[in-house]
């Protein structure tokens, strides 16, 4: 049994602000879990503050600005009480921590929050905790590219400081490539001038092996494992697109326990103690070797692949944690399942969708959730941050649960019109 120290009852769960963008996938699922539990929740958006009154938002936000977020946050605290305040993406998760500290709600440190978003700053403090890390090094998106090229290990990885799921990530196997992986980047980031951190592009020597994603709960600093999905599609460059998820994972017992343990460590020597993170590793001969780990759940829909106890989302074991209800189990069900984040072939404008049924009747796929919009404009990686949509699937082992997944997405076929010819 796992429980919050907070003042929270079973009977009076009491009210939770939800941190999220506009955009997120994730609104849905906590929605959901409150309204089962009887949580009120204020979802706290980032928006331009002219847009607030347009969407008559009753907590509009600026992640980017988050001393002012916090302050709006604990004002609208002190006429509304609240029980915890949960970020939904990587976007809020400092505002959300630096806002729990000025509440006396249960919270990482704000240290602890930068960290698990800051690529640098991560690997720092993995290194110092003596948690393998490749070599790195920090740059400034103005320097040279020939210098730096001149003077990296190949292959190396180009990263941004504080974007996810991929985005920005590019492998360069010689200075050629680096030249352009650096310059492509630059440009990006500058597009970005008011994210911060924005000028800097963090250099690391590329890790080789399997790719795995962990999904776990921090409570007083004991990591609780929730489930170890594998990525069965190799992630080698030049850039670094997720696709499938399967759980229960393939891999030996005794990798997946070094998997745990360097994940509980890594969590340790960035400080963080409570809550959701989700982590993704790199395993090869050396080991388990820590890619990320961020202090919030997992993204996307891919949450819908879990379910806990007596039919229990994710979402709600969050939700229980953070206003202090009981939670039963952890366990996850008796049942392999899996999802494909449909992937963005190409940048254009969606025209159309075939196949639907196609997928949705392959044995073992339990749902596909085409979240792209007719006439949308899309961008693949790794400029882009969203996916066509989602397939999930569920079966008895973990093998036909992939197998379902692709034959899932062959079905599918989606029409895509070039950007420049409806401009």
């Amino acid at each position: 049994m796992l429980t919050n120290q907070t003042n929270g009852t079973q009977s009076d769960p009491g009210r939770v602000i939800l941190l999220m963008k506009a955009s997120t996938y994730r609104a849905r699922s906590f929605m959901e879990a409150a309204r089962r539990l009887g949580i009120e929740v204020v979802q706290g958006i980032d928006m331009h503050p002219d847009l607030v009154e347009a969407w008559q938002a009753p907590l509009g936000l600026q992640f980017e600005e988050p001393e002012q977020a916090v302050q709006d946050i604990v004002a609208y605290a002190r006429q509304h009480p609240i029980r915890a305040i949960l970020a939904v993406d990587d976007s809020a998760t400092v505002v959300a921590t630096m806002a729990g500290e000025r509440l006396g709600l249960s919270h990482n440190s704000a240290e602890a929050a930068l960290a698990a978003r800051n690529k640098y700053r991560m690997r720092q403090l993995l290194a110092a905790g003596e948690v393998p890390v490749p070599d790195f090094r920090l740059v400034d998106a103005a320097d040279d590219p020939a210098q730096i090229g001149a003077e990296v290990t190949y292959p190396c990885v180009v990263k941004p400081l504080l974007l996810s799921g991929s985005r920005g990530v590019i492998r360069a196997n010689n200075p050629a490539e680096f030249n352009d992986a650096f310059l492509r980047l630059a440009r990006m980031l500058q597009r970005m001038q008011r994210v911060p951190d924005s000028t800097k592009i963090l250099i690391e020597d590329y890790l080789p092996g399997v790719e795995v994603a962990l999904e776990g709960m921090l409570d007083r600093g004991k990591l609780h494992l929730l489930a170890l999905f594998d990525k069965p599609d190799p992630l080698e460059g030049p850039y670094f697109e997720e696709t499938i998820y399967v759980t229960p994972s393939r891999l030996a017992g005794s990798i997946q326990t070094e998997i745990v343990d360097c994940t509980a460590r890594a969590a340790a020597a960035l400080g963080l103690r409570h809550g959701p993170i989700h982590a993704e590793l790199r395993i090869n001969e050396a080991g388990a070797w820590i890619v990320e780990i961020a202090g919030r759940s997992i993204g996307g829909l891919c949450s819908q692949t879990l379910r806990f106890g007596s039919d229990i989302s994710l979402e709600e074991l969050i939700l229980r944690q953070a206003v202090g209800l009981e939670i039963e189990s952890m366990n996850r069900e008796d049942k392999a399942r899996g999802v494909m984040m449909i992937p963005i072939p190409e940048a254009g404008l969606l025209k159309s969708i075939k196949g639907l049924e196609a997928a949705e009747a392959v044995p073992g796929i339990e749902s596909v959730e085409i979240t792209a919009q007719l006439n949308q404009p899309l961008m693949p990686l790794p400029e882009g941050e969203s996916y066509l949509g989602f397939i999930f699937a569920e079966g008895q082992h973990p093998t036909e649960v992939e197998a379902a997944l692709r034959e899932a997405h062959r079905q599918l076929e989606f029409e895509l019109a070039p950007l420049l010819l409806v401009l």
